[in-house]
């Protein structure tokens, strides 16, 4: 009756690898690429169900939530997304940070008292929140090395969150999941060669140097926007890459955007880094779309809409 229900990217997958190394429990595991997020409707929750739901939109899923709720389930929610109107309801234990310098296992790193901070920070790094995650590193006195390591991993595991479906991933999340539980710390999976790391490693640079061939469709001071094209690579590879391209040019914003089977556009948008804002709310008018104000995106854009999309980032930044 137990159900841990998260993203699959690094956010997601850390913040309950926190929870379990501190609390051990089985259940069923409900998750899937970084895109699905309507993972609530997923369960058939009961009375006395209990659900852990991470980093995915309380928003998106409040449907379900109430019918959770109303059927006796209990809900434990932490999340830094849109939410919505929180319900009130003595069954729901709500953890909402809309904060763009927090991520959810952050959320749970506080909640835990810091018990598995590094791992934290290394949701952080793989979240882009590269400062933030900096400012935690330098605190706990890691090393310049360490914290290299640290923004590596985070990177892999959320790089392999991407793709149309499980099937273009190197790893399911749940699957990558229950490999990482192994580890108490990120550190023992860096050191261990049999560890997924190294797999994800040799993959990243592979898919990352086909997308550094490409050049960009526009590009302006407010906004460089580059197309990949309908593979497994490009879609494996698009989170991450608009996360490289925001590190390069924190002032301007950057879409990535990649070719559906039906001629449509799965696009990742990033709000410049130096103006974490607004990229939600430009998601979020486009149909299929959604997100929170540093990082945000949409399921299928119409090539003729293209071009609205752009003079919707021109205008907000």
């Amino acid at each position: 009756m137990n159900y841990d229900i998260f993203n699959g990217d690094a956010d997601g997958i850390i913040a309950l690898l926190q929870l379990r190394l501190a609390n051990p429990q089985k259940s069923t595991l409900i998750t899937g690429v970084k895109r699905d997020i309507n993972l609530v409707a997923k369960v058939n929750a009961k009375a006395g169900a209990k659900l852990t739901v991470l980093d995915i939109s309380m928003e998106k899923n409040m449907v379900a939530l109430k019918l959770a709720l109303v059927s006796g389930a209990e809900v434990f929610y932490a999340d830094h997304h849109r939410a919505g109107d929180v319900p009130e309801h003595e069954n729901l234990s709500a953890h909402i940070d809309l904060d763009a310098n927090t991520c959810t296992a952050l959320i749970i790193d506080n909640l835990l008292d810091g018990q598995f901070h590094a791992w934290a920070m290394t949701a952080a790094y793989g979240d882009n929140l590269i400062a933030k995650a900096d400012e935690l590193a330098d605190i706990a006195g890691l090393s310049v090395e360490q914290k290299i390591q640290l923004k590596e991993l985070g990177t892999l595991i959320n790089y392999n969150g991407y793709g149309a479906s499980v099937e273009d991933l190197h790893f399911s999340p749940a699957v990558l999941y229950q490999m990482l539980l192994k580890y108490a710390s990120p550190f023992d999976v860096i050191a261990d060669k049999a560890s997924p790391f190294y797999q994800l490693q040799a993959a990243y640079q592979s898919d990352m140097n086909n997308a550094l061939a490409i050049k960009a469709h526009y590009k302006s001071e407010t906004l460089g926007l580059f197309e990949l094209p309908n593979e497994a690579w490009a879609r494996r590879i698009s989170g991450v890459y608009g996360n490289l391209l925001a590190n390069l040019l924190p002032n301007s914003a950057h879409a990535v955007l990649t070719k559906n089977t039906n001629g449509s556009y799965m696009v990742s948008l990033r709000a410049p880094l130096n103006n974490k804002q607004g990229a939600g709310e430009i998601c979020s008018s486009f149909a299929t779309g959604g997100g929170r104000e540093a990082a945000a995106g949409i399921d299928a854009l119409p090539k003729e809409r293209i071009a609205e999309f752009i003079a919707a980032v021109e205008g907000k930044y």
